[in-house]
């Protein structure tokens, strides 16, 4: 079965629509109070590889439903008006979830240029999950 439209066009798609922040600007937002890095990978990743920083880790599954306002799974984290930097381990995932978000009308979002991979290759700082983070 050949697809209309695969996974590589759909990313290329979402990356061509979205902004995706550098690893060297990112790393300069970390304690920047207005901003919120998003881990939207798996729990077992996190749990596996580590996370950035107090970031928020919101399940790819979950993201549209935490973000919605009118969902009864909103978390108001995702109103407080701040620029979220999504992130996945490659990406991949990241990018999609970027461009559905701004799709939704929310302002300011944008992805990890190289996603979690590329962080930890940079040497940049990594904590170890903390089971408070995870708000599912």
């Amino acid at each position: 079965m050949k697809l209309k439209l695969g996974y590589q066009e759909l990313i290329a798609q979402a990356m061509a629509q979205i902004e995706t922040l550098p690893l060297e600007r990112a790393q300069r937002l970390l304690d920047d109070e207005n901003v919120i890095f998003v881990d939207i990978r798996d729990v077992r990743e996190l749990e596996r590889e580590g996370m950035i920083p107090n970031a928020l880790h919101a399940p790819r599954g979950m993201l549209e439903f935490w973000v919605d306002p009118d969902s009864p799974y909103y978390k108001p984290v995702f109103g407080e008006g701040k620029r979220l930097v999504l992130y996945c381990a490659s990406a991949w995932r990241s990018a999609l979830a970027t461009e559905t978000l701004q799709k939704m009308g929310v302002p300011g979002v944008c992805h990890l240029e190289g996603g979690f991979s590329a962080w930890k290759k940079a040497e940049l700082p990594v904590s170890q999950k903390d089971p408070k983070l995870h708000h599912g």
